[in-house]
Protein backbone atom coordinates (compact mmCIF):
# COMPACT_ATOMS: atom_id res chain seq x y z
CA UNK A 1 0.00 0.00 0.00
CA UNK A 2 1.46 3.34 -1.02
CA UNK A 3 1.27 6.57 0.98
CA UNK A 4 0.05 9.95 -0.39
CA UNK A 5 2.65 12.25 -1.89
CA UNK A 6 3.97 14.94 0.45
CA UNK A 7 2.90 13.10 3.61
CA UNK A 8 4.61 11.03 6.18
CA UNK A 9 3.02 7.78 7.14
CA UNK A 10 1.15 8.00 10.40
CA UNK A 11 1.45 11.77 10.72
CA UNK A 12 -0.31 13.53 7.80
CA UNK A 13 -3.87 14.77 7.75
CA UNK A 14 -6.72 12.82 6.46
CA UNK A 15 -7.16 12.62 2.74
CA UNK A 16 -8.81 15.80 1.33
CA UNK A 17 -8.33 17.92 4.55
CA UNK A 18 -6.98 21.53 4.18
CA UNK A 19 -3.93 22.44 6.27
CA UNK A 20 -4.77 24.77 9.21
CA UNK A 21 -3.10 28.24 9.30
CA UNK A 22 -1.33 29.44 12.46
CA UNK A 23 -3.45 31.88 14.64
CA UNK A 24 -2.98 35.60 13.84
CA UNK A 25 -1.25 37.67 16.56
CA UNK A 26 -3.62 39.78 18.75
CA UNK A 27 -3.22 43.55 18.22
CA UNK A 28 -1.84 45.56 21.13
CA UNK A 29 -4.61 47.16 23.17
CA UNK A 30 -4.62 50.93 22.80
CA UNK A 31 -4.18 52.98 25.95
CA UNK A 32 -7.34 54.89 26.92
CA UNK A 33 -7.08 58.62 26.41
CA UNK A 34 -7.82 59.32 30.05
CA UNK A 35 -5.51 56.74 31.59
CA UNK A 36 -2.30 58.13 32.98
CA UNK A 37 0.88 56.37 31.87
CA UNK A 38 3.06 54.81 34.55
CA UNK A 39 5.57 57.22 36.01
CA UNK A 40 3.55 60.33 35.09
CA UNK A 41 1.50 60.79 38.25
CA UNK A 42 0.68 64.41 39.08
CA UNK A 43 2.56 65.84 42.05
CA UNK A 44 -0.57 66.36 44.14
CA UNK A 45 -0.89 64.96 47.61
CA UNK A 46 -4.01 62.84 47.95
CA UNK A 47 -6.60 64.89 49.82
CA UNK A 48 -8.88 63.41 52.48
CA UNK A 49 -12.11 62.14 50.97
CA UNK A 50 -10.75 62.00 47.42
CA UNK A 51 -10.93 58.21 47.34
CA UNK A 52 -8.18 55.76 46.45
CA UNK A 53 -6.23 56.42 43.30
CA UNK A 54 -6.61 53.63 40.69
CA UNK A 55 -3.47 51.60 40.20
CA UNK A 56 -1.47 52.30 37.07
CA UNK A 57 -3.05 50.40 34.21
CA UNK A 58 -6.03 49.48 36.35
CA UNK A 59 -8.56 52.08 35.23
CA UNK A 60 -9.31 55.75 34.60
CA UNK A 61 -7.77 58.29 36.96
CA UNK A 62 -9.66 61.31 35.63
CA UNK A 63 -12.39 61.23 38.28
CA UNK A 64 -9.82 61.05 41.07
CA UNK A 65 -7.68 63.83 39.55
CA UNK A 66 -10.69 66.10 39.13
CA UNK A 67 -11.74 65.61 42.75
CA UNK A 68 -8.24 66.28 44.07
CA UNK A 69 -8.03 69.53 42.13
CA UNK A 70 -11.56 70.48 43.12
CA UNK A 71 -10.84 70.09 46.83
CA UNK A 72 -7.47 71.80 46.53
CA UNK A 73 -8.95 74.88 44.85
CA UNK A 74 -11.69 75.17 47.45
CA UNK A 75 -9.20 74.85 50.32
CA UNK A 76 -6.75 77.38 48.86
CA UNK A 77 -9.55 79.87 48.11
CA UNK A 78 -10.85 79.69 51.68
CA UNK A 79 -7.38 79.94 53.23
CA UNK A 80 -6.40 82.88 51.02
CA UNK A 81 -9.58 84.81 51.84
CA UNK A 82 -9.13 84.22 55.58
CA UNK A 83 -5.42 85.09 55.58
CA UNK A 84 -5.95 88.20 53.46
CA UNK A 85 -8.78 89.37 55.74
CA UNK A 86 -6.64 88.97 58.89
CA UNK A 87 -3.62 90.68 57.30
CA UNK A 88 -5.74 93.53 55.93
CA UNK A 89 -7.51 94.10 59.23
CA UNK A 90 -4.16 94.11 61.04
CA UNK A 91 -3.33 97.38 59.31
CA UNK A 92 -6.67 99.01 58.58
CA UNK A 93 -8.25 98.09 61.89
CA UNK A 94 -6.10 100.75 63.61
CA UNK A 95 -6.25 103.42 60.89
CA UNK A 96 -9.73 104.70 61.64
CA UNK A 97 -9.23 104.93 65.45
CA UNK A 98 -5.97 106.76 64.79
CA UNK A 99 -7.74 109.27 62.55
CA UNK A 100 -10.82 109.84 64.70
CA UNK A 101 -9.45 109.36 68.21
CA UNK A 102 -5.77 109.00 69.00
CA UNK A 103 -4.25 111.68 66.76
CA UNK A 104 -6.86 114.35 67.69
CA UNK A 105 -6.32 113.55 71.38
CA UNK A 106 -2.57 114.12 71.03
CA UNK A 107 -3.19 117.47 69.33
CA UNK A 108 -5.75 118.44 71.99
CA UNK A 109 -3.25 117.78 74.77
CA UNK A 110 -0.60 119.78 72.90
CA UNK A 111 -3.07 122.64 72.57
CA UNK A 112 -3.92 122.53 76.27
CA UNK A 113 -0.26 122.60 77.28
CA UNK A 114 0.49 125.49 74.97
CA UNK A 115 -2.54 127.46 76.16
CA UNK A 116 -1.59 126.97 79.83
CA UNK A 117 1.95 128.18 79.08
CA UNK A 118 0.52 131.31 77.52
CA UNK A 119 -1.86 131.75 80.46
CA UNK A 120 1.04 131.55 82.93
CA UNK A 121 2.79 134.30 81.02
CA UNK A 122 -0.32 136.53 81.23
CA UNK A 123 -0.87 135.69 84.91
CA UNK A 124 1.81 138.19 85.95
CA UNK A 125 -0.25 141.15 84.70
CA UNK A 126 -1.18 143.66 87.42
CA UNK A 127 -4.90 143.29 86.63
CA UNK A 128 -7.11 140.54 85.15
CA UNK A 129 -6.84 140.44 81.38
CA UNK A 130 -8.99 138.94 78.65
CA UNK A 131 -5.95 137.13 77.23
CA UNK A 132 -5.60 135.08 80.40
CA UNK A 133 -9.26 134.10 80.35
CA UNK A 134 -9.03 133.27 76.68
CA UNK A 135 -6.10 130.90 77.20
CA UNK A 136 -7.82 129.20 80.14
CA UNK A 137 -10.92 128.69 77.98
CA UNK A 138 -8.81 127.18 75.16
CA UNK A 139 -7.15 124.79 77.61
CA UNK A 140 -10.50 123.72 79.09
CA UNK A 141 -12.05 123.15 75.66
CA UNK A 142 -9.02 121.12 74.54
CA UNK A 143 -9.33 118.90 77.59
CA UNK A 144 -13.05 118.43 76.89
CA UNK A 145 -12.23 117.37 73.33
CA UNK A 146 -9.65 114.87 74.60
CA UNK A 147 -12.07 113.56 77.24
CA UNK A 148 -14.68 112.94 74.54
CA UNK A 149 -12.53 110.02 73.40
CA UNK A 150 -13.15 107.11 75.77
CA UNK A 151 -9.86 105.48 74.74
CA UNK A 152 -7.58 108.20 76.16
CA UNK A 153 -5.64 106.23 78.76
CA UNK A 154 -8.64 104.10 79.68
CA UNK A 155 -10.51 104.74 82.97
CA UNK A 156 -7.32 106.05 84.60
CA UNK A 157 -6.83 108.50 81.73
CA UNK A 158 -10.40 109.80 82.02
CA UNK A 159 -9.96 110.23 85.75
CA UNK A 160 -6.70 112.11 85.14
CA UNK A 161 -8.44 114.46 82.69
CA UNK A 162 -11.17 115.21 85.23
CA UNK A 163 -8.54 115.94 87.86
CA UNK A 164 -6.64 118.23 85.49
CA UNK A 165 -9.83 120.09 84.58
CA UNK A 166 -10.50 120.69 88.27
CA UNK A 167 -6.93 121.88 88.86
CA UNK A 168 -7.18 124.32 85.95
CA UNK A 169 -10.26 125.84 87.56
CA UNK A 170 -8.42 126.21 90.88
CA UNK A 171 -5.39 127.68 89.08
CA UNK A 172 -7.52 130.28 87.28
CA UNK A 173 -9.26 131.30 90.53
CA UNK A 174 -5.96 131.76 92.40
CA UNK A 175 -4.49 133.82 89.56
CA UNK A 176 -7.54 136.08 89.49
CA UNK A 177 -7.41 136.54 93.28
CA UNK A 178 -3.74 137.46 93.08
CA UNK A 179 -4.48 140.06 90.41
CA UNK A 180 -7.13 141.63 92.62
CA UNK A 181 -4.67 142.17 95.47
CA UNK A 182 -2.58 145.34 95.71
CA UNK A 183 0.65 145.24 93.78
CA UNK A 184 3.51 144.10 96.02
CA UNK A 185 1.30 142.80 98.85
CA UNK A 186 2.00 139.50 100.59
CA UNK A 187 -1.43 138.12 99.68
CA UNK A 188 -0.77 138.80 96.03
CA UNK A 189 2.51 136.92 96.19
CA UNK A 190 0.94 134.07 98.16
CA UNK A 191 -1.88 133.58 95.67
CA UNK A 192 0.53 133.88 92.77
CA UNK A 193 2.93 131.33 94.26
CA UNK A 194 0.14 128.89 95.00
CA UNK A 195 -1.23 129.17 91.45
CA UNK A 196 2.22 128.58 89.96
CA UNK A 197 2.77 125.48 92.10
CA UNK A 198 -0.59 124.06 90.93
CA UNK A 199 0.58 124.47 87.36
CA UNK A 200 4.24 123.47 87.55
CA UNK A 201 4.63 121.20 90.62
CA UNK A 202 6.82 118.26 89.69
CA UNK A 203 4.81 115.05 89.36
CA UNK A 204 1.49 116.45 90.60
CA UNK A 205 1.23 119.74 88.69
CA UNK A 206 -1.06 120.29 85.74
CA UNK A 207 1.76 120.34 83.20
CA UNK A 208 3.33 117.08 84.38
CA UNK A 209 -0.03 115.34 84.43
CA UNK A 210 -0.72 116.48 80.86
CA UNK A 211 2.75 115.37 79.73
CA UNK A 212 2.15 111.92 81.23
CA UNK A 213 -1.08 111.63 79.23
CA UNK A 214 0.78 112.82 76.14
CA UNK A 215 3.33 110.05 76.52
CA UNK A 216 0.54 107.48 76.80
CA UNK A 217 -1.15 108.80 73.68
CA UNK A 218 2.06 108.87 71.69
CA UNK A 219 2.72 105.28 72.75
CA UNK A 220 -0.76 104.43 71.44
CA UNK A 221 0.10 106.16 68.15
CA UNK A 222 3.24 104.00 67.86
CA UNK A 223 1.26 100.82 68.54
CA UNK A 224 -1.40 101.68 65.99
CA UNK A 225 1.05 102.68 63.26
CA UNK A 226 3.70 99.97 63.69
CA UNK A 227 4.08 97.27 61.04
CA UNK A 228 5.62 94.60 63.24
CA UNK A 229 6.86 91.05 62.80
CA UNK A 230 3.39 89.49 63.06
CA UNK A 231 2.06 91.64 60.25
CA UNK A 232 5.07 90.85 58.07
CA UNK A 233 4.49 87.15 58.74
CA UNK A 234 0.76 87.40 58.00
CA UNK A 235 1.32 89.18 54.69
CA UNK A 236 4.07 86.74 53.70
CA UNK A 237 1.72 83.80 54.30
CA UNK A 238 -1.01 85.60 52.34
CA UNK A 239 1.22 86.15 49.31
CA UNK A 240 2.42 82.53 49.39
CA UNK A 241 -1.19 81.31 49.47
CA UNK A 242 -2.03 83.61 46.56
CA UNK A 243 0.85 82.19 44.51
CA UNK A 244 -0.23 78.64 45.38
CA UNK A 245 -3.83 79.34 44.33
CA UNK A 246 -2.79 80.94 41.05
CA UNK A 247 -0.48 78.01 40.26
CA UNK A 248 -3.28 75.52 41.06
CA UNK A 249 -5.76 77.40 38.88
CA UNK A 250 -3.36 77.47 35.94
CA UNK A 251 -2.44 73.79 36.36
CA UNK A 252 -6.12 72.82 36.52
CA UNK A 253 -6.81 74.83 33.38
CA UNK A 254 -4.02 72.97 31.56
CA UNK A 255 -5.31 69.65 32.93
CA UNK A 256 -8.81 70.29 31.59
CA UNK A 257 -7.43 71.38 28.25
CA UNK A 258 -5.37 68.19 27.93
CA UNK A 259 -8.06 65.77 29.11
CA UNK A 260 -11.23 67.30 27.65
CA UNK A 261 -9.87 69.31 24.74
CA UNK A 262 -11.37 72.46 26.19
CA UNK A 263 -9.30 75.49 25.43
CA UNK A 264 -10.56 77.64 28.29
CA UNK A 265 -12.58 77.15 31.44
CA UNK A 266 -14.25 80.52 31.98
CA UNK A 267 -15.01 79.95 35.66
CA UNK A 268 -11.42 79.10 36.53
CA UNK A 269 -10.08 82.04 34.53
CA UNK A 270 -12.60 84.31 36.29
CA UNK A 271 -11.43 83.00 39.67
CA UNK A 272 -7.82 83.71 38.66
CA UNK A 273 -8.62 87.27 37.60
CA UNK A 274 -10.76 87.90 40.69
CA UNK A 275 -8.13 86.65 43.14
CA UNK A 276 -5.32 88.58 41.43
CA UNK A 277 -7.34 91.81 41.35
CA UNK A 278 -8.43 91.38 44.96
CA UNK A 279 -4.94 90.75 46.28
CA UNK A 280 -3.49 93.63 44.23
CA UNK A 281 -6.17 96.05 45.47
CA UNK A 282 -5.71 94.97 49.09
CA UNK A 283 -1.93 95.42 48.85
CA UNK A 284 -2.31 98.85 47.25
CA UNK A 285 -4.82 100.03 49.87
CA UNK A 286 -2.54 98.73 52.62
CA UNK A 287 0.51 100.55 51.24
CA UNK A 288 -1.42 103.83 51.05
CA UNK A 289 -2.83 103.47 54.55
CA UNK A 290 0.45 102.42 56.12
CA UNK A 291 2.28 105.32 54.48
CA UNK A 292 -0.26 107.79 55.86
CA UNK A 293 -0.01 106.25 59.32
CA UNK A 294 3.79 106.44 59.25
CA UNK A 295 3.63 110.13 58.24
CA UNK A 296 1.21 110.77 61.09
CA UNK A 297 3.54 109.07 63.58
CA UNK A 298 6.48 111.21 62.47
CA UNK A 299 4.37 114.35 62.74
CA UNK A 300 3.10 113.60 66.26
CA UNK A 301 6.32 112.12 67.62
CA UNK A 302 7.29 115.26 69.53
CA UNK A 303 5.35 118.17 71.11
CA UNK A 304 4.40 120.85 68.61
CA UNK A 305 4.68 124.62 68.99
CA UNK A 306 1.35 126.35 69.33
CA UNK A 307 1.38 127.93 65.88
CA UNK A 308 2.02 124.54 64.24
CA UNK A 309 -0.78 122.64 65.99
CA UNK A 310 -3.54 123.70 63.54
CA UNK A 311 -1.23 122.91 60.61
CA UNK A 312 -0.51 119.49 62.10
CA UNK A 313 -4.23 118.85 62.43
CA UNK A 314 -4.80 119.57 58.74
CA UNK A 315 -1.80 117.45 57.73
CA UNK A 316 -2.99 114.54 59.86
CA UNK A 317 -6.44 114.70 58.29
CA UNK A 318 -4.78 114.66 54.87
CA UNK A 319 -2.50 111.72 55.70
CA UNK A 320 -5.39 109.63 57.01
CA UNK A 321 -7.98 110.60 54.43
CA UNK A 322 -10.10 107.73 53.02
CA UNK A 323 -8.87 105.28 55.65
CA UNK A 324 -12.44 104.70 56.77
CA UNK A 325 -13.46 103.72 53.23
CA UNK A 326 -10.47 101.40 52.88
CA UNK A 327 -11.16 99.79 56.26
CA UNK A 328 -14.77 99.10 55.23
CA UNK A 329 -13.48 97.23 52.17
CA UNK A 330 -12.42 94.34 54.43
CA UNK A 331 -15.86 92.75 54.17
CA UNK A 332 -15.40 92.47 50.40
CA UNK A 333 -12.44 90.18 50.98
CA UNK A 334 -14.74 87.61 52.56
CA UNK A 335 -17.32 88.08 49.82
CA UNK A 336 -14.59 87.61 47.23
CA UNK A 337 -13.46 84.43 48.93
CA UNK A 338 -16.97 82.97 48.75
CA UNK A 339 -17.20 83.98 45.10
CA UNK A 340 -13.86 82.33 44.27
CA UNK A 341 -15.01 79.11 45.89
CA UNK A 342 -18.25 79.27 43.90
CA UNK A 343 -16.32 79.73 40.65
CA UNK A 344 -14.03 76.79 41.44
CA UNK A 345 -17.06 74.66 42.28
CA UNK A 346 -18.98 75.47 39.10
CA UNK A 347 -15.86 75.22 36.94
CA UNK A 348 -15.19 71.60 37.89
CA UNK A 349 -18.55 70.25 39.04
CA UNK A 350 -19.83 69.46 35.51
CA UNK A 351 -16.78 67.36 34.70
CA UNK A 352 -16.97 65.55 38.04
CA UNK A 353 -20.66 64.80 37.54
CA UNK A 354 -19.94 63.45 34.05
CA UNK A 355 -17.85 60.72 35.67
CA UNK A 356 -20.43 60.09 38.41
CA UNK A 357 -17.64 59.96 40.93
CA UNK A 358 -18.63 59.63 44.55
CA UNK A 359 -15.87 60.36 47.08
CA UNK A 360 -15.44 57.71 49.74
Amino acid sequence: MTTGRGTTPGTGPATGARPTAPPAPRPARARPADRRAPGRAAPWVRLPGAGPRPADGGGSTTAHDLTVRHRLLLALSALLALSLFVSYQGVHGDANPLRTSTAPAVLSLDTALYALGQAERDAGAPAPTSDFQKQISVAAQSLSAAAADDDVGGPAGRQALQTIAGLITVYAVKVQKSQLQPDGSLMREAYRSYATSILTEKGTGIQDRLKALQRQQRAAVHRQTSFGLLLWLAWSVTLLLALALWAALLETQLFLRRRFRRRYNRQLLAALVLSAAGVATAVLFTVWTQRGMADTRRLLDSPLPGRLIPVAGRDTASYLAHTGFRASAAVWILIGGVLMMALAETGLRRHIDDYRFRPR
